[in-house]
């Protein structure tokens, strides 16, 4: 079978399981049976992808993610070392819910990045551009192009498509010339 994609001989894809051109699995991953993968991704060592997961192209998963059920990452994504995924709101050993009518949905939009050690509470959608910070916890959604940082994650600025940190006049518009900050709640791009 040629592969136009590498997996390293300590990873494991299971059946079923769509990887597109150019993607780099590195030790100890598992990509778990209906995911489907875009062409140049690069996951790093010990992440694993839940069932049925739908991940776009280009992203980059670092060391030590999972990925499960219900979360969906656009192209571009950006998923920090240990950062963290959730997909159900109350979990219960004693009162198990599987299956994916139990999974809150999460999407993160293209072209966020999520920062180490963030933890992302399912049932969020993370818009484009936003960059979350090592440590936040994200427990709502979060708009694009917004800075979020702490526990409970809160927007303490706004940054462009690199993820600079934009400054804005009296009347809302960037010093850049390129972004409108509307109400200090919506980011547009002039």
């Amino acid at each position: 079978m040629n592969k136009e994609y590498f997996v390293h001989e300590t990873s494991y894809i299971d059946d079923n399981v769509q990887i597109g051109n150019g993607t780099k699995i590195w030790h100890f991953s598992h990509i778990q049976s209906g995911s489907q993968i875009g062409e140049g991704c690069v996951f790093g060592q010990n992440v694993n992808v839940g069932n049925n997961v739908t991940i776009g192209n280009k992203c980059k998963v670092q060391n030590n993610v999972a990925i499960y059920e219900g979360v969906e990452l656009e192209d571009f994504v950006f998923c920090g070392p240990s950062m963290v995924f959730t997909n159900i709101k109350l979990p219960r050993a004693e009162f198990p819910q599987r299956g994916s009518k139990f999974y809150l949905k999460t999407l993160l939009k293209k072209s966020a990045s999520i920062g180490a050690n963030a933890t992302i509470v399912c049932g969020v959608t993370i818009g484009e551009y936003a960059l979350i910070g090592s440590g936040a916890v994200v427990t709502k959604d979060v708009p694009p192009f917004a800075l979020v940082v702490g526990n409970p994650g809160k927007i303490i600025g706004w940054v462009d498509k690199k993820g600079n940190r934009l400054e804005f006049d009296t009347e809302g518009l960037s010093l850049c010339k390129q972004y409108q900050l509307t109400d200090g709640v919506r980011l547009d791009l002039l």
